[in-house]
């Protein structure tokens, strides 16, 4: 005949089974949503890449309206171009990376989404941080990027790079755009006005400077015309006593 105590290790195993489970469910949580990255080619160095991202969704209540991406150290925005995309979602450059939105998705519907990157640069790992947007307003930012081994709660896309392959080299930079015909040209900027077309303030007080060029002819015309009127007031003086 079995008493209680024969129950207890069953219990016992039952209760640290429900624990186990409870845990996992807990370590669980955070990745049951989240933000992932893979590449057609992972090596450092390599050429016309395929990303490809997914960002699960989140709320219960609005869909994903937009996705705005900063680009890891290495990738600069003119060198993506977009592949595949929600139907009627846009790209567009930004400073640091690039934006890629438009209607909202249906609630609970994961942003699936692919861009081509002219070379990934040389690097073991690359971080692709994200912000979320939903039709309600709501903002995920998956943009912790995990340090020393240790777990983070909002991850940042991480992709991790193979080694170069042999003889890979960092591809030249893209030239700038030749400027376009159709654009409107910078309008030269207006000469000086010459002294024929002075204001007449101008000319005016050009004139009444002693220190110019003008104000010395005019001093010296108007010495001669006083010099010469003395002489004639002499001249006359003296006619009239002779």
């Amino acid at each position: 005949m079995r008493t209680s105590h024969d129950h207890l290790p069953l219990r016992r195993l039952g209760l640290a089974a429900v624990g186990s489970a409870v845990l996992l469910g807990i370590a669980a949580g955070p990745a049951a949503a989240h933000a992932e990255v893979s590449a057609s080619d992972p090596r450092a160095l390599a050429e016309n890449v395929t990303l490809s991202f997914t960002s699960e969704a989140e709320s219960d209540t609005a869909g994903i309206t937009e996705l705005r991406v900063v680009l890891p150290q290495g990738i600069t925005p003119d060198a993506v171009t977009l592949k595949e995309a929600p139907q009627d979602w846009t790209l567009t450059a930004t400073p640091d990376g690039y934006s890629l939105g438009g209607a909202a998705l249906a609630t609970g519907t994961d942003a699936e989404y692919s861009i081509t990157v002219r070379q990934l640069p040389d690097a073991r790992s690359l971080a692709f941080k994200t912000l979320e947007t939903y039709g309600d307003g709501r903002v995920s930012r998956w943009i912790e990027v995990p340090a020393d081994g240790r777990k983070v709660d909002n991850p940042a896309p991480l992709l991790t790079l193979q080694p170069a392959a042999p003889g890979a080299k960092p591809i030249a930079a893209s030239p700038s755009p030749p400027p376009d015909p159709s654009a409107p040209s910078a309008q030269p900027s207006s000469p000086a006005p010459s002294a024929s077309t002075a204001s007449p303030d101008a000319q005016a007080a050009s004139a009444a400077d002693p220190g110019s060029g003008n104000g010395v002819i005019v001093a010296v015309v108007t010495a001669f015309v006083v010099l010469g009127g003395a002489g004639a007031v002499r001249w006359t003086r003296r006619s009239r006593q002779a």
